[in-house]
């Protein structure tokens, strides 16, 4: 029988971060460096899959700093930690290694600026999402207020209207975001903004990948977890862009084929935290139920790379 036609739309970029690609590369180089296990404080990316074989590697996933025995490194994830979490580490004499993405440290830094210049933070994002609770760590009680939408702007009790900074997560939806700014620029004119964006360059960009291709599609499938924050808002612009179907799945297998019937073009992209063998997995997925045209859709290269900490350039 003659398969059915199908254009398949695949973003460009999509998949691995430059901070995913390290935090990953970190937990190999310590397990390569002290041997297993190596504990890791809750999830090193949002994945099952990366996960999962760094766990077959010996890579132990925990919650709390507490489940870590004394004698075995620790690493954080790239969402990054309240500052409680590192100081006990220390005071426990382990050895820590931070994974947190650079341009989440960025945000922390940021906050801590302000802090210091005397202003109270307004933090944009997902209330109980790793980042934010790590970002909202960096600073005392009360001096981080968070916001998830422009609604929640009108209910804000600040101390001094005329000090506040605001900072956001940066796995946000760009256009929710530049939403929330503007209600919190409206009721507060003298808020300070970041320098640069907060919102890091590859959410922005398989964001933007994800409008490009929105026009062209009958339905969009995003490769990412239920609890990656990134992939989840690559949906939602899918579906802000027009796109009617956007479905999040973790691996081709999470595909429901009926829902695709008789349609002829559907997009594929993947969350900063999803690995590539995951996309070709769904390729081939419909290279076996379709007569599949594969189609580039690129609007951004990315060639950023961060260093991992010195502790794992260093020999034994």
């Amino acid at each position: 029988m003659t398969q059915p036609a199908l254009t398949l739309y695949l973003a460009a970029p999509r998949g691995f971060c430059a901070g995913v690609d390290r935090a990953i590369k970190i937990v190999e180089l310590a397990l390569q460096k002290w041997g297993a296990p190596v504990y890791v404080r809750h999830e090193i990316v949002h994945n099952k899959y990366v996960v999962d074989a760094l766990r077959a590697q010996g890579a132990v996933f925990v919650e709390e700093l507490d489940e870590c025995p004394l004698d075995r490194p620790v690493i954080f994830s790239a969402h990054g930690v309240p500052k409680s979490v590192p100081a006990a580490a220390e005071a426990r004499k382990m050895i820590a290694v931070d994974a947190t993405c650079p341009l989440v440290t960025k945000v922390h830094n940021e906050a801590e600026r302000h802090h210091l210049a005397g202003l109270q933070m307004v933090m944009i994002g997902h209330d109980g999402h790793p980042e934010t609770i790590g970002t909202m760590g960096q600073l005392p009680l009360g001096e981080v207020l968070l916001v998830e939408t422009a609604e929640d702007v009108a209910g804000l009790v600040v101390r001094d209207p005329g000090k506040l900074a605001y900072i956001t997560q940066t796995t946000l939806s760009v256009d929710d975001t530049a939403g929330i700014v503007a209600a919190l620029q409206a009721r507060f004119p003298g808020i300070v903004g970041p320098h640069k964006e907060d919102i890091c360059y590859a959410t922005t960009n398989r964001q933007a990948a994800v409008k490009a291709i929105a026009p062209k599609i009958d339905a969009l499938l995003v490769i990412g977890a239920p609890n990656s924050s990134n992939s989840r808002r690559l949906v939602e612009v899918g579906r802000s862009a027009g796109c009617t179907y956007a479905q999040l799945v973790q691996r081709a297998t999470d595909i429901d084929w009926r829902a695709l019937e008789g349609i002829s073009a559907v997009g594929v992209t993947a969350g900063a935290s999803a690995p590539e063998i995951l996309v070709n997995e769904v390729l081939d997925a419909f290279r076996a139920r379709f007569d599949t045209t594969v189609e580039l859709v690129e609007t951004a290269q990315e060639n950023i790379e961060f260093k991992v900490p010195r502790i794992l350039r260093e020999s034994v």
